[in-house]
């Protein structure tokens, strides 16, 4: 059953392009065809022609040589048309995967993320969906190409002496057996040695991602030590593929070479019992310097496999990963939110092994400013993980406006909610792009007014090219409260009903927070909004802090009033 949908799979590839597949199929048979011919009539010249009248034999060879010529220009044509649109329409084949595959992903929930290393989603994305069109647009080609002139020059040969065609017939069969033995087990190498290739890349990914944490706890020798290890696991594996190909490829070259020997060898000795003829003997050198082609084909078939079936695979494990977070039957728009939000009797857990949350209840009212305090892992990031459903509960109701999140087509909840977190991530490009991403198609008036309100319009315009600069790989040109701002600009752009700002002041110098404070407050005039603070400034400002403690609300009320019950807030407070 897994082998059907494998093929239906693939076929499906083929499908938009059935015309083009098609043709060069038809081309290369053509052409494999043309290839064994040609020394069909040539045989028949040196065996027959050279007896007739001398001017009929030269009037024969001419009208023979035009037809040959014929066939080469035949030849040329299919195979320019193979090669031409034949990888031209494995290109587009390619460009197919990795759209699928891309797309795929962005419909994956953050628990996919959470298990699967980047590393190696961008080897499925680049290096495995090229393998693959390089196996589909080859397989069919080489199959065909060995079948047709395996089939062809065989006819032929046992035509002229069968024989002598049984013995090289006999030779074939076991080299195919000898390829049928060892090609197996290159490939399992091989599967190996690209797992453990593809490891290697999401670590090199990884160590470079995090190069700046690396050389701050002077830690070089050991991301060093790690990737050595990698490298020589992958180099041992190597070393194994290396030593079993090298008596697979020593062994088809043995028996290339040994053909024409024997074909020399038991040809002189029909020639002498008068059961050939030279010019036999040559058509049968001349037809088994064409097998050769097949053979090669198949050795050159199965490299492509070696990398194609693994990333086939990989990839098909990836698309037939099925998002946890995707809409249910009957999900309605999301409209004119009010932005009331409750959790009633919630159980998470990011596996059920450790459940965080154990009947948890929360109601918040609309636009009302609240903040989350406690300490790292108490739950304050997963509460507002939960409202937009990047997971979803194990049990129990998230509602806004007194609708289940569930019920709420995935787009329109997330279009609802404005999400500035403490690492911002930009996109490499220019400011303009950036902050266009809260909004896809907003006019440059608007684009400037959210930079305004996010106090990001004046250092913008100081900038070299203004909202045309280019900010670099994940903006890192900007310092961190630059970038904070742009990310408000986005929310404001966005123009949510909902506001969750996770530790979005955490990590900035106190100038910075500054204008992030502000431009905190002015986005959160008359919105529902959450923040994650660890900042007394941003503590302060909201009307109720809930205090959480291992996954539970401990404490909740405003600043005074918490401090005066001098319990767990009043603690966390004092190490500000």
């Amino acid at each position: 059953m897994i082998i059907i949908q494998k093929l239906k799979k693939i076929i499906s590839y083929y499908k938009p392009y059935k015309k083009e597949f098609t043709i060069s199929l038809i081309f290369s048979i053509l052409t494999s065809s043309i290839d064994t011919f040609i020394p069909f009539i040539c045989r028949f010249i040196t065996d027959k022609v050279i007896n007739f009248e001398a001017s009929e034999a030269f009037k024969t060879i001419c009208y023979l040589i035009i037809v040959i010529l014929f066939f080469i220009t035949l030849r040329y044509f299919f195979y320019k048309y193979c090669y031409h649109k034949g990888h031209l329409y494995s290109a587009k084949i390619e460009v197919d995967i990795k759209n699928e595959i891309f797309h795929h992903l962005q419909t994956q929930d953050f628990a996919f993320f959470d298990s699967h290393k980047v590393g190696k989603l961008m080897t499925s994305i680049t290096n495995d969906a090229f393998n693959i069109s390089v196996v589909l647009k080859h397989t069919p080609e080489i199959l065909m190409d060995a079948i047709i002139k395996v089939v062809c020059i065989f006819s032929f040969l046992f035509f002229f002496h069968w024989k002598f065609a049984l013995i090289l017939f006999v030779m074939f069969v076991f080299i195919f057996i000898f390829m049928w033995y060892f090609l197996p087990k290159i490939q399992r190498l091989n599967s190996s040695s690209r797992e453990i290739f593809s490891n290697l890349v999401s670590d090199l990914e990884e160590n470079l991602s995090g190069i700046r944490t690396v050389q701050s706890f002077n830690n070089e020798s050991i991301a060093v030590y790690k990737f050595n290890k990698s490298n020589e696991k992958y180099l041992k594996t190597k070393n194994k593929m290396y030593a079993t190909e090298s008596v697979f490829y020593s062994g088809i070259l043995a028996f290339i070479y040994l053909w024409a020997p024997i074909i020399t060898a038991i040809g002189g000795i029909f020639i002498l019992k008068n059961n050939l003829t030279m010019s036999q003997v040559v058509t049968f050198l001349i037809y088994v310097g064409i097998l050769e082609g097949p053979l090669w084909g198949i050795i050159r078939l199965n490299d492509f496999l070696k990398d194609g079936l693994v990333g086939f695979d990989r990839i098909i494990k990836i698309l037939e990963t099925k998002p946890n977070i995707k809409n249910l039957e009957n999900t309605t728009e999301f409209e004119n939110i009010k932005g009331k939000i409750e959790f009633k009797n919630i159980f998470f857990g990011y596996n059920k092994e450790k459940i965080i949350f154990e009947n948890l209840s929360l109601k918040i009212n609309p636009g009302e400013y609240i903040a989350l305090v406690g300490a790292s892992g108490s739950g304050k990031s997963t509460i507002c993980n939960l409202i937009p459903r990047f997971y979803d509960v194990l049990s129990g109701e998230i509602l806004i406006d007194n609708i289940n999140v569930k019920n709420i087509k995935i787009k329109s909840l997330r279009e609802n909610i404005g999400f500035v977190h403490q690492d911002t991530f930009l996109f490499s490009g220019t400011i303009k792009e950036n902050i266009l991403f809260g909004k896809i198609g907003a006019t440059d008036e608007e684009i400037i007014e959210a930079a305004k309100k996010a106090y990001a319009h004046d250092f913008i315009m100081n900038l070299p090219n203004g909202y045309e600069t280019k900010i670099g790989n994940k903006g890192l040109t900007l310092s961190g409260g630059q970038r904070q701002r742009i990310a408000i600009a986005q929310v404001f752009l966005k123009n949510p009903p909902i506001l969750i700002f996770d530790e979005a002041t955490s990590s900035l110098d106190y100038e910075s927070e500054k204008f992030i404070q502000k431009s905190m407050e002015k986005l959160a005039e008359n919105r529902t909004t959450i923040v994650i603070a660890h900042r007394l400034s941003t503590i302060r400002n909201a009307k109720r802090i809930l205090v959480l403690s291992n996954g539970e609300i401990v404490e909740e009320g405003a600043h005074e009033e918490l401090l005066a019950k001098n319990g767990a807030y009043h603690e966390f407070y004092n190490l500000l």
